[in-house]
């Protein structure tokens, strides 16, 4: 583990050196390549300089410990000398964190679908609330949202709703949001006061670059129509709604809530390379119908990655036994404490698996 810090921090200063250098400055292509790898390297080797600087002071703190002879300066020393080793203990993990293998797809940005499954207009009513959710989270993050395509009901509710989010780090932290959702409420609806449950869909996909996945024009049925719901007497007179379907998979991508034929077309390619992308991926480590199940499940009211109860102000997400009773600050965006303690658990995994 320390051969590899060396040469992670060798690295990042061979890097310096060569974007100091002013043949290097002038070529942009160069400097992006490098810039990149440096932005990947920083954060281990930042940690791994205070690591070093806290043996330092370790050494310092024992020193002057078996060196001095006033009590009072030795009591110092131990009291210090106790910090650091706890501080120096929790550098070591964080640095075998750090060491982790990488998802290469971590850094890009992400398309979330959300779809209602059991539970009717209260489902999709559901998935709207979902959606805010998440958009609130990115604005946080101060990460962009786009919406894609989306399928309405007719009070409010979301039968699908497909949107981007862009911003470093997006499908590091929402690709834990997979899954099966489930809510546990009174229904505005409902006059006898009976709590029911019902269940959404997530599925969150890394966005795919051209360079990822290539689509051969061949393989495309590219349909155009009218579109459907609200968008005014444009959208309605003129056709713009597109339909793509990719003949190899079966996939189909339907956007039609733009009012430019091109715009929709463009967001449902992105949507169609990010699935494309998603199943290659799937492929390689099982068949795909079973990686499409490990992901959103059936929306059966049985299944669930986490649930949330109105009646008793709670969220509980059952992957790791976490509850947290802030439903309506979750419910705004407010989701880091779950995710972190996801991430946190994922890292003990691959820390015990290797």
């Amino acid at each position: 583990m320390w051969e590899r810090l060396e040469e992670i921090a060798k690295r990042y200063a061979e890097i310096n050196d060569e974007m100091s250098r002013p043949e290097v400055s002038t070529d942009y292509e160069r400097i992006q390549i490098l810039a990149k790898e440096r932005a990947r390297l920083e954060d281990v080797v930042t940690l791994y300089h205070t690591y070093k600087e806290t043996e330092r002071q370790i050494e310092d703190s024992q020193s002057l410990l078996s060196d001095s002879a006033d009590p009072e300066l030795k009591a110092l020393a131990k009291e210090e000398l106790d910090s650091l080793e706890d501080q120096r203990e929790s550098l070591t993990q964080d640095l075998k964190v750090a060491l982790l293998p990488k998802d290469e797809r971590d850094e890009k940005n992400t398309i979330v679908e959300i779809r209602a499954a059991a539970g009717g207009e209260e489902s999709a009513l559901f998935a709207a609330e979902l959606f805010r959710m998440y958009s609130r989270y990115a604005e946080r993050h101060r990460w962009q949202v786009e919406v894609l395509s989306t399928n309405e009901t007719g009070i409010g509710g979301f039968k699908e709703i497909v949107f981007e989010i862009r911003g470093r780090g997006a499908y590091s932290r929402l690709k834990y949001e997979s899954g099966p959702h489930r809510v546990q409420r009174v229904p505005a609806t409902e006059a006898s006061g009976r709590i029911h449950t019902s269940t959404a869909t997530v599925a969150v996909l890394a966005e795919a670059e051209e360079v990822d996945v290539k689509v051969n024009d061949d393989d495309l049925r590219v349909d155009i129509f009218h579109a459907g719901g609200h968008g005014g007497q444009n959208v309605n007179k003129v056709a713009t709604a597109v339909r793509i379907t990719h003949l190899p998979t079966g996939l189909v991508v339907v956007c039609q809530d733009e009012r430019s034929q091109l715009k929709n077309r463009t967001k449902a390619m992105a949507v169609l390379r990010a699935r494309l992308l998603e199943m290659e991926r799937s492929k390689q480590e099982e068949e795909i119908t079973e990686e499409r199940r490990s992901q959103v499940g059936t929306g059966d009211r049985s299944e669930k990655i986490r649930t949330y109860n109105f009646p008793q102000d709670r969220v509980t997400d059952h992957r790791i036994g976490l509850t947290a009773h802030n439903l309506p600050g979750i419910l705004d965006g407010e989701l880091d404490e779950i995710i972190d303690a996801l991430i946190t658990q994922r890292h003990a995994q691959l820390l015990v698996t290797g």
